[in-house]
């Protein structure tokens, strides 16, 4: 052991060391912990060991029933084998994963397992012993049964395609709000488009959306579209179903492909009822390969696609009347969404390269008798980092969605509450010199455009250049004979306007910070996911005094000191516990799944 100094040093290969350095490298405190790094999930050893016992119980694999007795003792005591994530190939099967399962029900001293409520590790030897279980002592044919087959690459990729069902149902609710946030319209998923490109992915997905839409009160109709705003909407929520469609029947390809892995038998050599015994190649994995490959790829898909509804709803060039970066603070003030952004672009970047494929990088191995392997294992393993890149993502998406949602409804608000004083100030000055109705009417759609131009200003400057540029719409509306008292009267009103404009949107400001939502304006399935995120997660609408910790509880004194990036930590571990699959199963429940359309002719258009 090196006397801990900072003076001292010691060479190595003509480079120096300090002695307190190498002092720490002993202790290991400078690397990080083994067990998380090299060592696979207990999740994923337990789905191994209950396919590898579903797979022997079939009866061909020439192994006693006390061998698969003891594979579910391991699960019944909870005795998990600690396994290392690298080293398989899937050829033959997963063959050095599955001996850690083969070791531990023999009690090998060599093998570790995770017991106990606290997890602590201990050998296998010990706690068989602590079970009062016995080892067992393999006999001809049971070492190859055992350590022969598929189980870990299926047992990961069963997992990995129930969490991107998950993501793909999602996917759908996320690109639903992204809809009513950039004001879309749900035309886009009318059921008349599946029924004349018959996809059934195209098919489920568009039913779902238009469905989750209905009853939206911010989804546009085409009425409803300014004369200066796109008339189509953008491609990231406009083809999105022709987009997710495809996804979908990859990954129902996947589950079938992996649910018949799961019911099979893929150990050599194998025995039949009759004592024959054939000798074959069932533990090639390359089913799962084939799976886990579609999966990735359909997860870059949705994440790809995610991530421009996102950019999209945070720009203003593209969120169709939001304020830059999503803030309801002065925009030259907070750029509150813009790291979101970063990160977002960071997240797809990485899925773009996992979604290259894992089974054209095969090696031969074994002295050449390996020469074809599947690379499952390896394959299943980027599939499920993946999956947790794109639960990241989605998190980051519905944070942002929401946000724009709450801005949405402010502006809602902000416009109902102005309206009725607008009117009154514009008729009390106006009725003696023009058709006052009229007038306002004009000065009210102006007033809209403005509004809609001017998202990048701050709140003072911006409602002092719009009640100017109203000035020209009241001119161009006067009687021929309008006298100096009528500019008089313009300059009073335009005065009067520019506070009226100030004092109602501060006021209605504070409102929606103290209490505002947006949940009765969105649809029959979005609305759910929505409340979730609000009140059961407790998220709330992000400005900069929250972040400061200039607000919260005066009388206990708590205040809310999470960061953007704890919030979506939130979010994300409720992905990943699968608390976020709740209002999504909601939104799907929530409608008869054939739906009814306007017209009352779905079910004969998907007919």
């Amino acid at each position: 052991m090196y006397p801990p100094s900072g003076n001292r040093s010691v060479a190595c290969e003509n480079t120096e060391y300090s002695l307190d350095l190498v002092s720490r490298l002993q202790e290991g405190l400078l690397l990080e912990e083994s067990v998380s790094t090299n060592c696979m999930p207990e999740s994923w050893v337990r789905s191994a060991i209950l396919i590898r016992v579903n797979s022997l119980l079939r009866g061909v694999s020439s192994v006693r029933p006390l061998i698969v007795e003891r594979l579910v003792d391991l699960l019944r005591n909870d005795l998990i084998p600690r396994v290392p994530v690298h080293g398989s190939i899937s050829a033959s099967g997963d063959l050095s994963p599955l001996s850690y399962i083969a070791g531990s029900i023999q009690g090998k001293a060599s093998v570790s397992l995770l017991t106990g409520p606290d997890r602590h590790l201990t050998t296998a030897d010990v706690a068989f012993a602590e079970a009062g279980l016995e080892p067992v002592s393999l006999a001809a044919k049971e070492g190859l049964a055992l350590v022969n087959g598929t189980a870990f690459s299926s047992g990961l990729g069963a997992l990995i395609i129930h969490d991107a069902t998950a993501l793909c149902a999602l996917a759908q609710v996320l690109t639903a709000l992204s809809v009513e946030a950039l004001h879309g319209a749900a035309e886009s998923f009318h059921p008349f488009f599946a029924a004349v490109r018959a996809h059934p992915g195209q098919i489920e997905c568009s039913r779902n959306i238009f469905a989750f839409l209905r009853n939206s009160q911010l989804a546009s109709k085409k009425e409803d579209i300014p004369e200066d705003a796109l008339l189509q909407d953008r491609y990231s929520i406009r083809t999105a179903s022709q987009w997710i469609g495809p996804v979908l029947e990859d990954c129902l390809a996947a589950y079938h492909q992996t649910m018949t892995e799961c019911n099979s038998v893929t150990d050599n050599p194998l025995t039949d009822h009759l004592g024959n015994t054939y000798q074959g190649g069932n533990f090639q994995a390359k089913a799962i390969t084939s799976a886990m490959e579609k999966t990735r790829q359909g997860l870059q898909s949705l994440g790809r696609m995610l991530f421009s509804q996102c950019t999209e709803l945070i720009n203003p060039g593209t969120n169709n009347g939001l304020t830059p970066n999503l803030t309801i603070d002065p925009p030259s003030q907070s750029f509150i969404m813009k790291g979101v952004d970063v990160s977002c672009a960071s997240l797809v970047s990485e899925l773009g390269f996992l979604a290259n494929p894992v089974g054209s990088h095969v090696q031969t191995a074994e002295m050449g008798n390996q020469a074809l392997n599947s690379l499952a294992l390896i394959s299943a393993r980027y599939t499920h980092t993946a999956a947790d890149l794109l639960a990241r993502l989605s998190a980051a998406h519905l944070l942002v969605v929401c946000q724009a949602l709450d801005l949405r409804a402010f502006d809602v608000a902000f416009m109902s509450a102005l309206r009725l004083p607008f009117r009154k100030l514009t008729l009390d000055t106006w009725q003696e010199h023009t058709a006052s109705e009229d007038l306002y009417k004009k000065l009210w759609s102006s007033l809209q455009a403005g509004m809609y131009k001017s998202v990048a200003q701050d709140p003072i400057p911006r409602f002092t250049s719009i009640a100017s540029s109203l000035q020209l719409v009241v001119l161009s509306d006067l009687k021929a004979d309008s006298g100096l008292e009528t500019l008089s009267a313009l300059r009073e009103w335009t005065e009067l306007l520019t506070r009226l404009l100030q004092e109602t949107y501060f006021s209605t400001r504070s409102a929606y910070l103290a209490g505002g939502s947006a949940s009765n304006l969105l649809g029959d399935g979005t609305r759910p996911m929505y409340l979730f995120v609000r009140k059961t997660l407790g998220i709330p609408l992000i400005h900069e005094a929250l972040l400061h910790g200039q607000i919260g509880n005066q009388e206990d004194g708590v205040v809310d000191h999470s960061t953007i990036g704890d919030y979506i930590t939130i979010i994300h571990q409720s992905i990943r516990q699968g608390l976020l699959n709740l209002p999504v199963m909601e939104a799907l429940k929530g409608f008869d799944k054939q739906g009814v359309s306007e017209s009352g002719n779905e079910e004969q258009l998907i007919a």
